[in-house]
């Protein structure tokens, strides 16, 4: 049993989240931990959504509340929707909390007293009209390296260079166009040129495993080719303090968010701990060198969990130029993968919500299966290249693959025993074409399990809809229906039995994609329903953590907030990954649809609704959290 951290990228709680975004962190990280807890693996999932930067503030002056007002409505939202999507995450919080607040103060002192953490002055960007900061991904403008005109100030994504807003040509805020004003300011910077050598033995050692996907690892390798100091905190008051003398007491300096959001990862599964009542049973996870860790997320964040993210950790554990001791939380494990996705766009234009290009997770799950929108996303979703949802593709994956191909099979299965015994029959003789599908099913556990144990997870559902397709194939030439007589009885139970053990090994099969359809079908097969573990809301109690640099007065607010969590393993309906016999004589009732087929018009009532409404979320750039 190997230790597996599925850390999932946190969603910004700057509003609420869309099809894109679960398309890039979401359904693929909850598909591979399910897959992983059923082959026996011990996994922890966590999250949480992302709160502090200036983002926050633009939404909660747009919206008249106060920031915290803004998260706690946001957290709220985005806690349900995931939960109804069926993610299941062992622990998904947030980033306002004493504990976080806590951990990433420890992790910024631990790597500052090893000494990457050096001070600097630098130009911040100002907005001229609000004299608020701008974060680096506000600003955009023409690179100066490759002349890419929609470069970010932290980074050109034509030519990968990491770029300063000062070093843009023609910066302009992407909130209003602005021309940005850059005064001087004393910040703290990473010393990644100290931490250079260490990150590129990192990514090499990674590079000869083989596992990392070519784009994300030579991008990764890339950025090593113009390492700078990166400022790691920022002119703002809505974030953490600095754990340092002469800045704890500064109520306009606050560690920069993407330092913060990182870290997030590591304090989740502190907090897992504590609320398990086993405090330290994080370091099995983060102090283990057997242990794995992926990293879920979109191809726009790379740079901060194949650099960043190893930088800090690699500051902490003192492996830089500069040597070091580790700080109390010891050596942290670095990340095993980085699993970035690419970007899904819709209907052929890239999502923006205040152009009314979007379909929000929460509306899409109030009109359609959860796992319909699953099902899309795993089989055409951006796994290795840019895709495109489309209404017409949704209604057609929809219709012709899990109402026609896996719900007709379920469902003409249960029908046939229902009809003919009123429960699974036994198996009688098995002839050569009995014996072929239920091989070619078994074996399916083989090749579905690995391809999502390798990120292949469009090649893993493919394989199980062929068997899907195979099983069918099975019905049609033995023909079950037609045998009606009392001497061909016992072939008719055989044939039922086969297919009742098919369709139950698909349903195992087809679990950590299809959750909610899962427990469908088992009770369709006579179970209870409880195949597939699914995630519950927990309202909590914050941790009363001393935060250094607010007092508790001022600090985040003791408070109650929801979190997702749930029970994925042991005997609550738990599965391992392999075929499981069937026991004859389980009742089968007549069933109902598992899918609802949609009417072609939903592709014109979409794409009317899409061409015709907007979101009105003002100019704040979607996707430029932090």
């Amino acid at each position: 049993m190997t230790k597996v951290l599925s850390a999932v990228a946190w969603p910004y709680a700057n509003g609420p989240r869309h099809i894109g975004h679960v398309a890039g962190f979401g359904v693929p990280s909850d598909v591979f931990s399910r897959y992983m807890r059923m082959a026996g693996h011990d996994v922890l999932m966590v999250s949480g959504t992302d709160e502090h930067g200036t983002p926050i503030l633009v939404a909660a002056d747009q919206a008249g509340v106060t920031p915290r007002e803004l998260a706690d409505t946001n957290n709220r939202i985005i806690v349900e929707d995931l939960v109804n999507l069926g993610l299941s995450y062992d622990l998904f919080t947030r980033t306002t909390t004493r504990n976080h607040y806590a951990v990433v103060q420890e992790l910024f002192r631990g790597v500052y007293r090893n000494g990457y953490m050096i001070e600097q002055t630098t130009f911040g960007a100002i907005s001229p009209s609000t004299g608020r900061t701008l974060p680096d991904r506000y600003i955009e403008g023409t690179c100066p390296i490759c002349g890419a005109t929609d470069a970010r100030g932290d980074q050109c994504d034509t030519c990968g260079n990491q770029l300063d807003p000062t070093d843009l040509i023609d910066p302009r805020s992407k909130i209003d166009g602005e021309k940005p004003e850059f005064v001087e300011s004393q910040h703290f910077f990473l010393d990644l040129p100290a931490l250079a050598q260490a990150l590129a033995e990192f990514l090499d050692a990674r590079e000869e495993t083989g596992l990392w996907r070519t784009n994300v690892i030579r991008f990764s390798q890339g950025l090593l080719k113009d390492m700078r100091p990166r400022a790691m905190t920022r002119d703002i008051d809505w974030g953490i303090p600095i754990p340092l003398d002469g800045w704890r007491d500064q109520p306009g300096k606050r560690l920069y968010v993407w330092f913060d959001a990182v870290i997030g990862y590591l304090s989740a599964s502190i907090e897992w701990a504590r609320r398990t009542g086993d405090p330290d049973r994080w370091r099995e996870w983060w102090n283990n060198p057997e242990a794995v860790s992926y990293y879920f997320q979109g191809k726009d964040n790379i740079t901060f969990h194949s650099q960043i993210w190893p930088a800090e950790l690699l500051g902490y554990r003192g492996k830089g130029d500069k040597g070091g001791e580790p700080g109390e939380y010891g050596e942290l494990t670095l990340p095993t993968e980085v699993v970035a996705s690419e970007f899904m766009t819709m209907e052929g234009k890239q999502f923006s919500s205040s152009r009314g290009v979007v379909i929000y997770v929460r509306d899409m799950l109030s009109r359609y299966q959860p796992d319909a929108l699953r099902y899309f996303i795993s089989a055409a979703g951006p796994e290795t290249s840019d895709s495109d949802f489309t209404w017409a593709e949704f209604v057609q994956r929809t219709n012709s693959e899990l109402v026609a191909g896996w719900g007709n099979l379920v469902n003409r299965t249960a029908s046939m025993i229902a009809k003919s015994f009123g429960e699974i029959p036994a198996c009688g003789p098995l002839e050569a074409g009995d014996e072929e599908v239920l091989a070619a099913v078994r074996t399916g556990f083989a090749g579905v399990g690995e391809a999502i144990a390798h990120h292949r997870q469009r090649a893993a559902l493919a394989e199980a809809m062929r068997l899907v397709g195979e099983v069918n194939a099975y019905v049609s030439r033995t023909e079950p229906f037609k045998l009606k007589g009392e001497d061909q009885r016992e072939r008719l139970g055989t044939i039922l039995h086969v297919l009742a053990q098919c369709v139950s090994d698909l349903n195992l099969l087809l679990s950590p994609f299809l959750p909610h359809s899962s427990n469908a079908v088992h009770r369709v097969l006579g179970g209870d329903g409880t195949l597939t573990p699914m995630p519950r809301i927990e309202e909590v109690e914050d941790f009363p953590d001393m935060v250094e640099g607010l007092p508790d007065a001022v600090g985040p607010a003791l408070h109650r907030y929801p979190v997702i969590t749930g029970t994925y393993t042991g005997p609550a309906g738990f599965r391992p990954w392999q075929s499981t016999p069937i026991v004859p004589g389980t009742p089968i009732a007549k069933p109902s649809p598992i899918f609802t087929k949609l009417d072609p018009s939903v592709v014109d009532d979409e794409l009317g609704r899409l061409h015709g409404e907007s979101e009105g979320e003002g100019a704040v750039p979607e996707g430029a959290a932090q």
